[in-house]
């Protein structure tokens, strides 16, 4: 199993990170889970940022694991998962990045039904 990269200094590796979002629709009552229980455990083990909207709320809860220094090396792009509402898809998702994430270890295949490709965002005129 490789080793999970540190966080370092300008110049440094960057270890694979997850993007949460929390706004309108993910976080919210609207759908269920226990939204700071969520982000509690993902923080306590990688790196996390918050992000008020990603536009996609029809897969809230949206949780985007981004390659690492060494994954985007071996060219692995940012992985969109949604609708994660449970705590055991929560556990997958830190398991995974903690082995390495996009580019460095296989997903695991029950990530595989949470994975979607977002819409690309259209230019304003």
């Amino acid at each position: 199993m490789p080793e999970r990269p540190t966080e370092h200094g300008a110049g440094g590796p960057v270890p694979c990170r997850v993007v949460v979002c929390r706004d309108c629709c993910c976080g919210s009552p609207k759908v269920t889970g226990d939204h700071a229980a969520q982000t509690a455990r993902l923080r306590a083990q990688v790196p996390v940022r918050i992000s008020d909207c990603l536009d996609v709320c029809d897969q809230a809860n949206v949780i985007v694991v981004q390659p690492s220094t060494a994954g985007r090396a071996a060219g692995a792009r940012p992985v969109w998962l949604g609708l994660v509402n449970d705590p055991e898809a929560t556990e997958d998702i830190v398991t995974w990045v903690r082995a390495g994430g996009p580019g460095v270890a296989p997903r695991p295949d029950i990530l595989d039904l949470y994975a979607f490709t977002p819409p690309r965002r259209r230019a304003e005129p």
